[in-house]
């Protein structure tokens, strides 16, 4: 376990008690390419398009849950690329899913960054669909999973049942709510056969508690998990194989906007529609939002990892 992973770990638990709280509530492009005789509001840039020159207006809320550091990671990302194109940017931090999806369905704030809508979030999408637009789909392959440290001799799910005992028959969970803990319940336990074990749900900063616990032991663990996420690499996880396909295929991660965001936000809608991230982009974005800058400092992270990445997608400002 590293010393980052572990400062990284109490800052997630002081995010989300702050969020539970309550639910709260930039620049230009570096590139100068107006003529300076313009006013702000005649500025273009050389192609003609006003929002690369920063042109774009309104408020956008991001809604995130902060201890899901992919949506935490993407959110910082809008924040500073959308506040560039011209938009003032709001967050706005929430603690779980189904608050989070009834409030941008009902216009309580303007986006969701890293959403999980395919597989994992589906029955959400079932509910709350028809009042979402989808803005796009930002990065490929993610997946769901139940992982052990990788001194563990577990391999595959199916080696569970006879290692209860070991494991104090426990699947050390997160949030209720999430449709992680529903799939493990109603798909992964059944087909697996393991009866034997409780589903401990709670929260993703509790969950991360128990592993940094068996970690610095070396215990027997097996937690909820999925990929991309920091804490693969930080505690040195394995995914147990799952050869009866029960977490289901990989699935993209979407950025989603409440009915009629493209309509309100034509240069913003415009703009993600560009974000494409690869899993090593994806991958530095998230460790140096949340490892290597922690909390308090997201914003320097972001503008430190553009430039590390120029280019890293095609609507990408500096």
């Amino acid at each position: 376990m590293t010393m980052r992973g572990n400062t990284r770990l109490s800052a997630i638990i002081g995010a989300v008690a702050i969020a539970a709280v309550g639910l709260v509530g930039c620049g230009t492009n570096g590139a100068d390419t107006t003529d300076p005789t313009t006013t702000d509001d005649a500025q273009t840039s050389e192609n003609g398009d006003p929002a690369a020159a920063g042109g774009a207006s309104g408020t956008i809320t991001l809604g995130f849950i902060p201890s899901w550091t992919d949506g935490l990671s993407t959110a910082y990302l809008l924040e500073n690329q959308l506040g560039k194109l011209g938009y003032d940017v709001e967050m706005q931090p929430l603690t779980e899913p189904g608050v989070l999806y009834a409030g941008l369905a009902g216009g309580d704030f303007d986006m969701y960054p890293s959403a999980w809508p395919e597989v994992t979030h589906a029955s959400y999408m079932e509910e709350f669909g028809d009042s979402i637009e989808d803005l796009g789909a930002y990065y490929d392959g993610a997946k769901l999973t139940l992982a052990v440290p990788e001194y563990s001799s577990l391999t595959s799910i199916e080696d569970l049942p006879a290692n209860a005992d070991a494991l104090g028959s426990q699947i050390i969970g997160i949030e209720a709510g999430a449709g992680l803990t529903k799939a493990t319940l109603e798909s992964v336990i059944p087909e697996y056969g393991l009866d034997a074990f409780d589903l401990v749900t709670s929260s993703t900063p509790a969950m991360l508690a128990e592993l940094e616990r068996a970690t610095s032991n070396e215990d027997e663990i097996v937690v909820t998990l999925w990929r991309p996420f920091w804490a693969n690499t930080a505690y040195g996880m394995k995914d147990l194989e799952d050869p009866k396909g029960a977490f289901g295929e990989p699935e993209a991660l979407h950025f989603l906007g409440k009915d009629g965001f493209s309509d309100e936000f034509a240069e913003a809608a415009e703009f993600i529609a560009g974000i494409k991230l690869d899993d090593a982009q994806y991958d530095s974005l998230e460790d140096m939002v949340v490892n290597e800058y922690g909390e308090g400092r997201e914003a320097e992270a972001i503008e430190a990892w553009l430039a590390a990445n120029p280019g890293a997608f095609e609507t990408q400002l500096s």
